[in-house]
């Protein structure tokens, strides 16, 4: 057993990764926590400085030999753990760097533009629609929570590793789809048209917002095209994850299937 101190300072560490998005900003590095989800990160090209494992937890090896392997006694993985059940992993990666040029798009790309979501929850979930609807990119626009947030990337699945996602500001992501000559569609409760009665077969970027808020000011007033989810009880919105989930299937029924 490598560490069993609750002291040690590389666990001191990572428990400041995981809590602090300015920590990780700082030394470029983010946690991973889980099998599935480090599976996702080392499959998608991803290297780790630091794999972390305790044997009491895991059931599942990774196999892996070029980076260090520490384990660690189940107090102090559960110390650094952000799961009630940890499976015995956890990396440490250094933070992915990805820009709009790093992203390539299909003949009719869709794209989905996040504005200021806050809650990890609904951004893991999005990537988690994204993934499975093969969208060809997703924009986080302003975002008040970052993607390589741990609780972000537990709540995607590691969907963030197989994803092209890029945090960018609105006036930078709106002239990149402007440059691509792609359609920008608002989603909002306050639109005549329904979702489903529009074409979005063609180019397209879906921009959601906040459940409080909703869409800015900028996009709504630069969107080609607004639609509505129908409304039919008390409540009038949807979980952004939700909402964003209806339109961009709506998209891939009306491409036959495929994004």
């Amino acid at each position: 057993m490598n560490i069993t101190s609750l002291q040690n300072a590389k666990i001191k560490q990572i428990v400041k990764l995981r809590e602090d998005k300015r920590q990780r900003q700082r030394d470029g590095l983010m946690i991973v926590e889980g099998w599935d989800e480090l599976t996702l990160a080392l499959k998608s090209g991803l290297k780790p400085e630091t794999l972390l494992t305790a044997p009491e937890l895991a059931s599942r090896s990774i196999d892996i030999s070029s980076a260090e392997t520490t384990t660690v006694s189940r107090a102090v993985f559960e110390k650094i753990s952000y799961r009630e059940n940890p499976d015995g992993w956890l990396g440490i990666f250094p933070l992915p760097k990805r820009s709009l040029d790093d992203l390539r798009l299909s003949a009719a790309p869709l794209v989905i533009v996040a504005e200021s979501v806050e809650k990890p929850g609904n951004l893991g979930a999005i990537l988690r629609t994204a993934d499975a609807a093969g969208v060809d990119a997703l924009l986080v626009c302003d975002p008040r929570v970052d993607l390589w947030n741990p609780n972000v990337i537990r709540a995607s699945r590691g969907a963030v590793f197989a994803v092209p996602a890029v945090e960018v500001d609105s006036p930078t992501a709106l002239a990149w789809l402007r440059s691509r000559k792609m359609r920008v569609l608002a989603a909002t409760p306050a639109a005549e048209e329904l979702f489903t009665t529009v074409n979005l077969q063609g180019p397209t970027a879906i921009a959601v917002g906040t459940e409080d808020q909703g869409l800015t000011d900028f996009w709504m007033e630069n969107a080609d095209l607004k639609v509505k989810i129908p409304m039919l009880g008390q409540v009038n919105s949807l979980n952004v994850s939700i909402a964003t989930a209806l339109v961009v299937y709506e998209a891939v029924r009306q491409r036959g299937g495929t994004s």
